[in-house]
């Protein structure tokens, strides 16, 4: 098994591709931290997957948006499960809205929860890492909207750029000790946040028309590379972004 012995914390792993990634490391033998901030039911459903496997869980409540609440997630996990190795930030969310009608409030949440908890549960962690001094993966789930324009979502644009840099940034200031930071960029994936345009058939096959695979992404295909930047498999690899999208982002057509 890829993790065994390893301890992770996944933020927003009660459903989607952070539920996903959660029971991959537990059948590779990583005990798991399971964050939610709205939806218990689900993380207790997860928490008794990776139970099942023969793998410790513990299920945390918190808004990743509230740097109060990332410290806090960080300082359970750690005395939950001893210690932590992994970190994968996973918690995201989007608001739809014109440019010219997107609101402070609707900012700050889609900035919060994807840019903000991303950097200060990164650093809660660092700061143990480093006092401990101990080596440790970050895995970042950035999106293609990193590169690709989105309109109608120009906060969750700009909170995907800001996930990039810091990914880079961070893979430079602390190769150095020991910690190695990576992203992945998922594009169409058969979530609950894609659904409005996956479950339309009409949207559905627009989307395909521009997907070289010519399939939607599933929760398992992001998983996969999850598991390989949190392995030792990915030893020498920082500050990379994987495009897990199906050839999406550099698709054009004359």
């Amino acid at each position: 098994m890829r993790l065994s012995g390893k301890k992770a914390l996944v933020t927003g792993s009660s459903r989607g591709i952070g539920r996903e990634i959660a029971l991959r490391f537990a059948r590779e033998g990583a005990d798991v931290a399971v964050n939610y901030r709205g939806h218990a039911e689900e993380a207790e459903a997860v928490a008794r997957a990776i139970e099942g496997v023969g793998r410790r869980a513990v299920i945390l409540r918190a808004d990743v948006s509230r740097t109060g609440d990332c410290e806090r997630l960080v300082a359970e996990a750690w005395q939950a499960l001893g210690s932590l190795d992994i970190l994968v930030n996973n918690a995201g969310m989007e608001v739809q809205a014109p440019f010219e009608a997107v609101t402070e409030a609707d900012f700050d949440r889609v900035i919060g929860t994807n840019l903000k908890g991303t950097f200060f549960v990164s650093q809660a962690v660092v700061r143990r890492w480093l006092k401990h001094e101990r080596p440790g993966r970050i895995v970042n789930i950035s999106s293609v909207h990193e590169e690709l324009s989105f309109p109608g979502h120009a906060a969750y644009c700009a909170a995907k750029g800001g996930v990039r840099m810091l990914t880079r940034d961070l893979a430079v200031e602390l190769g150095g000790r020991g910690i190695a930071v990576n992203a992945i960029a998922p594009g169409a994936i058969e979530t609950d946040i894609n659904r409005d345009v996956t479950a339309d058939p009409k949207g559905r096959a627009q989307l395909l028309a521009r997907i070289p695979l010519q399939r939607l992404g599933q929760p398992g295909d992001v998983a996969a590379i999850a598991l390989f930047l949190a392995s030792d498999e990915a030893a020498y690899v920082t500050g990379s972004t994987y495009f897990v999208d199906g050839g999406m982002t550099w698709f054009h057509q004359e």
